[in-house]
């Protein structure tokens, strides 16, 4: 239904009175704190927050959302809040699960139950003391849920395929407020959108994901100055196609200010950057490695590290942090997409990118996982992804600008399938990240399953 901002604000505090203490409304400090993202980039302002701290909780706000008329979204760290931000929000009541955090692993079966509020470190933890590993993200403050709905691109990728294939159970709520399983089994249909269909067909309660024998692994970073970007991208490029699928890193660029809070090897510095994980012996992985080494970097950390330090190694920011971003899968990486590559944020380039990293597909990645979700692979030889820095909106329309225009310099390299919505930060055309007929198979689920429109996805279907 369409609702007037009148029957909206009824709506809202109707809500309210039903979940007290739960649902809290504009101009509470609960409603500020609960809207607040991880990127303070972003500004997203629903029609009220509710932070339930139970599963029946949850359901509660769910059934009476639903029955007022008004549309549901979910976040659990609010990474990934840039996409939301961008939709209309003066209907929508946004669950934030941060509290419901519970992990338990089952070591025989190496299967991670996770509930809807934990981040990436809170599995790592449990799951690194039985000498197990999760395809988890490149930073250990990534909530589960998200990440896994939208694809998750891991340091084990290409061995072990996308996080959204290792999922083998999920429980959700649905638009009446029950609390629904589905899996290989059960609701089989709606198991497949999920994984990769984002939060379009309910809020997820929890996650099952399989876990990987993975104790430790070869890796870390080399580093270099800005003026060897040639080089480097050009031996990673000749690398990246016939790399052993045991492999899988990537290649940055970075600008860093001279701010206080960076160690000294970065601090006011532009570098470029090769970091991954190989899931091969010390004598093999040395071996791999070797072209890079090579080149002589001025720092070298690559060694045989515990599988639970991995979530640090891409340095992401460990705070909150303004900025925007946008990226694209490549189908290959020629000559010309190199030299591209370098004229907009090479060594030469004037730039306002701060990060703009290639990150290797192909391996498992390449191939359809049996079994797999909505999203059963990526098809392409690398993501790319660039991100500014934007701590005012004059900053955030500037880096907009100065991406697009990376953007625009690589489209002759697009894949077909162009996008990777794990790595989209602003408004796109969905069905670009699936085929015709799995963005077919995807609508109908959504039909199916939440007829009413109840569930906004960051990518909406």
């Amino acid at each position: 239904m369409t609702l007037t901002e009148n029957t909206t604000d009824d709506a809202v505090v109707a809500l309210a009175a039903e979940c007290a203490g739960v649902v809290h409304l504009p101009g509470t400090p609960a409603y500020d704190q609960g809207r607040f993202a991880w990127n303070v980039a972003v500004n997203q302002r629903p029609a009220a927050v509710a932070l339930p701290e139970t599963v029946e909780q949850l359901r509660g706000v769910v059934r009476h959302a639903a029955r007022l008329g008004l549309r549901v979204s979910a976040q659990s760290t609010g990474h990934a809040a840039a996409i939301l931000a961008q939709h209309r929000l003066d209907d929508v009541v946004l669950v934030r699960t941060g509290a419901l955090r519970g992990v338990h692993v089952d070591p025989v079966s190496r299967v991670a139950r996770v509930e809807a509020g934990a981040c990436w470190q809170d599995v790592v933890d449990v799951a690194s003391s039985y000498g197990l590993a999760a395809l988890h993200g490149s930073a250990p403050d990534v909530g589960v849920v998200g990440y896994c709905l939208g694809g998750g691109l891991s340091w084990y990728a290409r061995k072990h395929g996308l996080a959204a294939n290792s999922v083998v159970g999920i429980e959700l709520v649905g638009a009446d407020g029950d609390v629904v399983r589905a899996d290989a089994e059960t609701r089989p249909e709606l198991f497949w959108a999920l994984r990769g269909g984002g939060g379009n067909f309910g809020v997820v309660t929890t996650i099952e994901v399989a876990l990987q024998p993975i104790a430790d692994a070869y890796a870390g970073m080399m580093l270099w100055p800005l003026e060897r970007a040639p080089e480097v991208l050009r031996a990673f490029a000749a690398f990246s196609p016939t790399a052993p699928e045991e492999v899988t890193a990537s290649f940055r660029i970075l600008r860093f200010p001279p701010i206080p809070e960076l160690p000294d090897f970065l601090r006011g510095r532009s570098v470029v950057v090769l970091d991954g994980a190989v899931l091969l012996d010390d004598a093999a992985a040395t071996d791999v490695l070797s072209p890079f080494r090579a080149l002589r970097p001025e720092m070298d950390t690559f060694a045989r590290v515990p599988s639970s330090t991995l979530t640090t190694l891409h340095m992401d920011p460990p705070e909150p942090t303004p900025g925007v971003g946008a990226g694209v899968v490549l189908d290959r990486l020629d000559e010309e997409a190199v030299a591209a590559f370098l004229a907009e944020v090479g060594p030469e380039a004037r730039t306002g990118v701060f990060i703009a990293e290639l990150r290797m597909l192909g391996g498992a990645l390449a191939r359809s996982a049996p079994g797999g979700g909505a999203l059963d692979r990526v098809a392409g030889s690398h993501v790319a992804f660039f991100l500014c820095v934007a701590p005012t909106p004059e900053a955030a329309a500037a880096g907009h600008t100065a991406i697009d225009q990376v953007l625009a310099a690589l489209t002759p390299w697009e894949a077909e399938q162009r996008l990777f919505l794990n790595f989209a930060d602003r408004p796109v055309e969905v069905s670009e990240a699936f085929g015709a007929a799995s963005w077919g198979r995807l609508v109908a689920v959504k039909r199916d399953v939440d007829p009413g429109g109840v569930f906004l996805g960051n990518h909406a279907i």
